[in-house]
């Protein structure tokens, strides 16, 4: 580790291991007098994309918060950090990445999330959305400069002409068509930008396209945020639009958001010739952020009638919101989902049992294309190959790993009892479980359809397991399934089972119950469902366990923590889905007083 020392911070360079093992590098600067009148504060600042940390130093003098703490990353394939110059595996690697980041330093240097403040540029504003929409942090705010939600590409048709190329040569670079003198008015910030050895001059078309697609994403679904966001806009930038920042501000579900917009400013906006309104906006909206604290988890229990959700919820029960031409389209899916439909196995459980069932998501986690009449099966390939589908076998592998690594994780001579509130046939614990054949592990498998309990002892029995499962036929949302004589539990699971009911009172209580039946320290596993693509056509062509319309309201990842939280757990990790739609999150129960975790 690498300490240097300026007036009011020591610098320190580390670095931090990702999830797939790449270490990425990082600075810190540490107050020399750190404040004394509560808890440790930090700036983390994102680069642009192109630069790195070293570029930050500036930055966090000009700020001026000398009794707080500052980091700065170089994201990977930038800066210090390992990969090819301009590229990741992908766009949504980068932000998990950044979630990485965030956890790494409550665990190095004891900055809860609460205590941070993300200051982000360009590319980087774009993973500081993202990873406010989808792992929903407790950050105290964001501040967000010439945020690159639609980058100017001045090619007629560069990004269809991109992913068309891509199929080609899949490690497709594109070259930054960006003059230093386009980014600022400074003579010396452009000199010194051209002259930086460490800026990277190309970006992959995969980190690009991915930037483009899930920018989209997350504009269109903005009111899922409400961290507090402060907005630098340039009036003059060469290098992304204005107009999706605009929507993306005024969609904000956030108490406290602000729009400022530079009209002279270039893109660099804090490496501009004038940056005395940006810096002043930025420290008013810092000192504002850590004068209110976060949201409190009880904040989201009426969030199933009072926010953008809700309204979006009811409108879609109303029939609204669906022109004519696409209701005819849906409704002529629906008749042919009827009719033709049936010679597709997956369609006809659905049909049969609810597109939401136990047993139609047992069919889709097979993954194996089936049906009459030759058709059937090819129809079934395409049914099975859905987005949502898709999504759901991810959240499987999700979930499998994430139990996987707390049966792992267990330690003691007691057997390790897991529950699985709403199992449906359980494939995902019990397939997890057969890999632990050398632990003692007790599971309670519970569902309120006889049918998917049966397919969940057969399965057992295919599997030989020689862990002790039981069967019970119980319905979640009771409080009478909750009973304190069965005891206490190391992992609960719910899976796929909230994200199907918007009434918030309803899931609260089987949240309390579940907390209830938890040890203390022991785990949570949930899944959530913040978004989703099709939930109009889903909502006119396909029906629930209960022979109804699928009407789904998607649920904030901010919300089901909170709801989460309210109940007596508090997240610690999420991964994120394909797309976002799904999410798989972990939770802990607070240990007894005194007691080891």
């Amino acid at each position: 580790m690498k300490a240097e020392r300026s007036l009011a911070w020591r610098s320190t360079e580390s670095g931090f291991d990702c999830s797939d093992g790449a270490r990425l590098f990082y600075r810190a600067w540490e107050p020399m007098t750190p404040r004394q009148d509560g808890a440790r504060r930090a700036l983390v600042f994102l680069h642009r994309g192109h630069e790195h940390s070293g570029r930050i130093q500036p930055l966090v003098e000009q700020f001026g918060f000398t009794q707080d703490w500052a980091f700065a990353w170089d994201a990977r394939g930038h800066g210090y950090s390992p990969g090819e110059r301009g590229d990741a595996p992908s766009f949504e690697a980068l932000v998990e990445d950044f979630d990485t980041f965030i956890r790494h330093l409550g665990v190095a240097h004891g900055i809860a999330p609460e205590d941070i403040l993300v200051v982000a540029n360009s590319v980087g504003a774009v993973i500081a959305a993202t990873w406010l929409h989808d792992y929903a942090p407790r950050v105290r705010g964001v501040i967000m400069a010439a945020a690159a939600f639609e980058i100017k590409l001045y090619v007629p048709l560069a990004k269809p002409a991109l992913r068309f190329a891509r199929r080609f040569k899949p490690e497709l670079f594109v070259t930054s068509y960006i003059r230093p003198g386009m980014l600022t008015h400074s003579p010396q910030e452009a000199a010194a930008y051209a002259a930086d050895p460490l800026i990277a001059k190309a970006i992959s078309a995969c980190v690009l396209l991915g930037l483009a697609d899930t920018a989209k994403r997350i504009v269109q679904d903005a009111a899922a945020i409400d961290t507090p966001v402060l907005m630098l806009a340039a009036g003059k930038d060469y290098v992304v639009k204005e107009g999706p920042q605009r929507v993306f501000h005024e969609r904000l579900s956030s108490p406290l958001k602000r729009y400022v917009r530079l009209p002279d400013a270039f893109h660099a906006l804090f490496y501009e010739q004038d940056t005395s309104v940006a810096l002043a906006e930025s420290r008013r909206f810092v000192d504002e952020c850590y004068a209110r604290a976060p949201l409190a988890p009880s904040h989201y229990l009426n969030a199933d009638r009072d926010s953008r959700s809700a309204r979006r919820y009811a409108a879609l029960q109303a029939g609204q919101g669906v022109g004519a031409v696409a209701r005819a389209w849906f409704g002529l899916q629906r008749v042919m989902l009827g009719t033709l439909g049936r010679v597709s196995d997956g369609m006809r459980i659905g049909l049969q049992h609810g597109f939401d069932s136990g047993a139609s998501l047992d069919y889709v986690y097979r993954n194996q294309a089936g049906g009459r009449f030759g058709m059937g099966a090819f129809m079934d390939r395409g049914y099975l190959d859905a987005v949502g589908w898709r999504g759901i076998r991810l959240r499987k592998r999700q979930l499998q790993q994430m139990l996987g690594e707390r049966i792992a994780a267990h330690r003691g001579d007691a057997p390790l009892r897991i529950l699985d509130v709403a199992a449906g046939s359980g494939r995902y614990v019990l397939e997890t479980v057969k890999r632990y054949q050398d632990k003692a592990i007790e599971v309670t498998l519970r569902d309120f359809a006889q049918h998917n309990l049966d397919q969940a002892r057969q399965l057992a029995a295919q599997l030989q397991l020689s862990a002790k499962v039981e069967y019970q036929l119980r319905d979640a949302f009771d409080a009478a399934s909750y009973p304190a004589a069965e005891g206490q539990y190391d992992i609960v699971i719910v899976s796929g089972l909230h994200e199907l009911f918007s009434d918030n009172a309803l899931v609260s209580d089987s949240l309390k119950g579940i907390a209830g039946a938890l040890r203390p320290g022991g785990h949570l596993i949930y899944t959530g469902q913040p978004w989703h693509p099709q939930l109009e056509m889903i909502a006119l062509t396909l029906t629930n366990h209960r022979g109804q319309p699928w009407q789904m309201r998607p649920r904030p990842q901010a919300e089901m923590d909170g709801l989460v939280e309210a109940a007596g757990c508090r997240k610690i990790a999420t991964s994120i889905g394909l797309e976002g739609i799904f999410t798989v999150s972990l939770a802990r129960k607070p240990a007894a007083p005194g007691a080891g975790g």
